[in-house]
């Protein structure tokens, strides 16, 4: 099974509107709320693709009781660690008229040590039946910058592969532990690194001891720095609609990916169809069928490459 860790999820609220315009009021054609947070995204995206998925994460106060009612009222499997603190909510205004979206994502409840270590044990006891571990988002107040690279590195005794997507300190600390695959975005990349350039900062995160890179690079689709060379792939046609989640849909297909030990290019395809998919969705952790269909056989691009070496 595939397991998803949120170490700060949120109850997702989207409300949709005609056209967001500034210092004014607005009637909400649409109102969604959900259980949120990045890894809880993925979950749900490999949960709707029908594979063996446990989102883990932090459990507080009303939000947290809605986070838990609705990933069982969709049947997603989970292990919910209860915390003192209320869970966070984000808040995303989708604009119709532009197709953009406007997020504002509160900070998290504090998490002590103890319940720090709580959910820890419970990653250690699911690490035996996993065959990939997600790691995603960002840190709630009052855990280490460490914690993510704490989780790799049980992961990686237990021989287990590991996805980080995180972005600062937690990124910089996670992949000294060595992840098989860290999945910035283009600012991402170059606040880990400093460089400016894309194959250049995927490079140096390698260096620093990632197996492999997948940069979502906005308009221009994905780049894949891996052992079995350097890929480029993206969706035929610009795509209007809510970004919001496409990059945890891209986790997504890398960990069924790994799951299902498929090939690099397969893996960026399905990325690619799963993400435009998602822009084409409501709401984040779902994605369009229509559109996953049409787009899912399209090959990608090899960049250097280089012969397979695990």
């Amino acid at each position: 099974m595939i397991v998803t860790v949120t170490l700060n999820p949120a109850l997702d609220i989207t409300h949709t509107v005609s056209s967001l315009v500034p210092h004014s009021s607005h009637r909400v054609t649409d109102v969604g709320a959900q259980a949120g947070g990045k890894g809880i995204n993925v979950a749900r995206v490999l949960h709707t693709l029908g594979l063996p998925t446990v989102a883990v994460a932090f459990r507080g106060g009303l939000p947290g009781a809605a986070i838990a009612a609705d990933l069982d009222s969709h049947g997603i499997a989970n292990r919910l660690v209860g915390i003192a603190g209320e869970n966070r909510r984000t808040f995303t205004v989708v604009d119709v008229g532009s197709g953009d979206a406007t997020v504002f994502n509160e900070a998290g409840p504090a998490v002590s040590g103890d319940e720090w270590h709580a959910l820890r044990e419970q990653v250690h006891r699911l690490l035996p039946d996993t065959s990939v571990l997600v790691l995603s988002g960002s840190l709630p107040p009052g855990l280490p910058d460490t914690a993510y690279a704490e989780l790799a590195a049980a992961a990686t005794r237990a021989r287990v592969p590991v996805i980080l997507d995180a972005a600062g300190p937690p990124l910089r600390a996670g992949v000294a532990a060595g992840p098989d695959v860290v999945k910035p975005n283009a600012t991402e990349l170059v606040e880990a690194t400093g460089l400016p350039d894309p194959l250049a900062a995927a490079g140096a995160l390698r260096a620093a001891g990632a197996r492999a890179v997948v940069a979502s690079l906005g308009s221009e689709g994905l780049l894949a720095v891996t052992p079995d060379g350097t890929f480029r792939a993206g969706p035929p046609e610009p795509l209007a609609g809510n970004p919001t989640g496409a990059g945890d849909s891209v986790v997504a297909a890398i960990a069924a990916g790994i799951h299902s030990a498929t090939p690099w290019p397969h893996r960026l395809a399905e990325a690619v169809a799963l993400s435009a998919a998602t822009v084409r969705a409501p709401r984040a952790g779902q994605f369009d069928a229509d559109t996953y269909h049409r787009l899912a056989p399209r090959p990608v691009e090899s960049r250097t490459p280089r012969p397979r070496t695990t």
